[in-house]
This record gives C-alpha cells, sequence and structure tokens, in this order.
C-alpha cells in the first residue's frame, strides 16, 4: 500500500485543497481530518489553534502520511515552524506562503487585499510573508467572521452570502486591491458571491492551486510520487460525522462514503496521537 497524504482543516474548507490533489494527482491516497468539534478556528485563541493543529499533525503522521497539508490559513500561521520542527523528516506545508506567492506575481506592486478569518487577519501573516517576496506592496486584510458560519451551514449560494461578500469586499476595493487573495479555505466554496461583489476586472488568488503545485514538486523531488491509487481515501472528523459526510460529499464533488469520528488529542507529540475512534458515520452522498 502506498502512503497518503494527509490534510485537515477545521471544517469542510480544508476540502477545496484535497480535491485539487485529487484532480492534479489522482494516484495519491488522501488522509483528510476535519476538526468539526473546534469550528470555527478564526475566533480562538492562537495557542489552542497551535494544540489543535499539532495533535492533528500527529494523528495523520500516525496514519502514514508522507506529507502533510495543513489547509487552514490559522494553523499555517501559527503551528506550521512548530509542525516542521516536531517532524523534520515529513515535508509539512501550509497555504499561506503559497497564497502570497501567487497573488504577488499577479499583483504587479498594487495593492493585494486578503479575505480571511479574524485571527489570520490580526496574525498579519500574509502581510508578512508579502513582504519577504516584494516589501513595496501594500497588504489589506479583511476579517469576514460570517464566512465560515455560512459554509459550514450549507449556505454558500444563499442571499446572506451575496450580502456578507459585498459588505466584506467593498472596503478592499475602496483601497484599490484589484488582486484579491482567499484566505481561508472555506472561501472557495463562496468564489461566486466574492468575484460578483469585486467585480469582473479583480482577480481572485485561491492558495489552495499553488500549494498543490508545491506539494506535487516536493514529491517529485523527493521520489515519492504513488504510481497508482491503491486504495480507498480516509476521512475523520473530531466532532459530528454524518453532517460533515453529507455535506463534504457535494462539496468535494464525490462521494465520501464514510467519516470516522475520533477524539483528537491536542497538542502532545511525543507520542502517536491518533486519538480513540468513537463512531463511523456512513453517508449516501
Amino acid at each position: 500500500m502506498s502512503f497518503p497524504i494527509g490534510v485537515f482543516d477545521s471544517g469542510l474548507g480544508g476540502l477545496s485543497v484535497a480535491a485539487r490533489i485529487m484532480q492534479r494527482l489522482p494516484n495519491e491516497r488522501i488522509v483528510y481530518f476535519a476538526d468539526t468539534a473546534h469550528v470555527p478556528y478564526g475566533e480562538r485563541p492562537l495557542d489552542e489553534i497551535r494544540g489543535f493543529a499539532l495533535g492533528i499533525v500527529g494523528f495523520l503522521i500516525g496514519k502514514g502520511a508522507k506529507a502533510v497539508v495543513m489547509a487552514c490559513n490559522m494553523s499555517s500561521a501559527v503551528a506550521l515552524d512548530a509542525a516542521r520542527a516536531a517532524y523534520p523528516g515529513i515535508p509539512i506545508l501550509g497555504v499561506i506562503e503559497p497564497g502570497a506567492r501567487a497573488a504577488v506575481s499577479i499583483a504587479n506592486g498594487a495593492p493585494i487585499g486578503v479575505l480571511a478569518t479574524t485571527g489570520t487577519t490580526k496574525s498579519e501573516a500574509y502581510v508578512r510573508a508579502v513582504a519577504r517576496l516584494d516589501g513595496s506592496i501594500r497588504v489589506i486584510g479583511q476579517a469576514c467572521p460570517k464566512f465560515v458560519p455560512l459554509v459550514e451551514s450549507g449556505l454558500a449560494d444563499s442571499e446572506e452570502a451575496e450580502a456578507a461578500a459585498r459588505t466584506y469586499v467593498k472596503p478592499l476595493l475602496a483601497k484599490g486591491c484589484k488582486t484579491i487573495v482567499l484566505g481561508c479555505t472555506h472561501y472557495p466554496f463562496l468564489r461566486g458571491p466574492i468575484q460578483s461583489a469585486a467585480g469582473a476586472d479583480a482577480i481572485i488568488v485561491d492558495p489552495a492551486e499553488e500549494t498543490v503545485s508545491a506539494l506535487e514538486n516536493i514529491l517529485l523531488e523527493r521520489g515519492i510520487v504513488s504510481e497508482r491509487l491503491d486504495s480507498a481515501h480516509e476521512f475523520y472528523a473530531s466532532g459530528d460525522a454524518s453532517g460533515f459526510a453529507a455535506l463534504g460529499s457535494a462539496f468535494l464533488g464525490r462521494q465520501i462514503a464514510s467519516v470516522e469520528q475520533v477524539e483528537l488529542r491536542t497538542g502532545d507529540t511525543s507520542h502517536d496521537p491518533s486519538g480513540r475512534s468513537r463512531e463511523r458515520s456512513t453517508s449516501t452522498g
């Protein structure tokens, strides 16, 4: 059996990254973890998020992951360095650096807007990432506290989502931002309302695309690309499993046959923090 790629997020958002991995690297098996017991991360203390992220990374490595993608901007902002230090032999990727790199390549020196959770905005992770690439570019962060709950509730195409997008995008346009980064992996599911609010001239940057490109390069460099998909993708959740299976299938564009609920042990990298399985929920998709 080939070793899988671990992918995680606080909930459904990371499926936007998982879907791109499946499209671009169809022979790779994915083990996905959704921390649905603690979603959303955006308003939580940074130390708490770091503990969640380290516990999940340990879980995925305990499942044999040959690489891990933090498909979560908050985790990428506060836990990426700690995870890399804890597991130096495993490539661990975040989504912020790839997203910043893509935005800088498009912006041509103009201001870059970043739609993100409150926590990611306060962390100024994108400000620092862009500054490392081009210190002359101004980054305008916009916190979007309504977005994640809308996605997690299945309301990504609702009038509420359109109204929220108009509210959050307007300040970025007023400051001259024509390049707008989706600074949370939940937000690609809101791309329609966001593009509509931003207008046809605005370029929407989805960091997932650049992240998967970076992942592919790492797998090739290390010679660990899978030649064939030899078993099914696996899905785990720390909270409700049945709801994640049903809504996640719609977002992923393919059936999630089952989601296993596990108890997350946080912040402990001294042993396999895989948790004790509590429940398996099967979805009809």
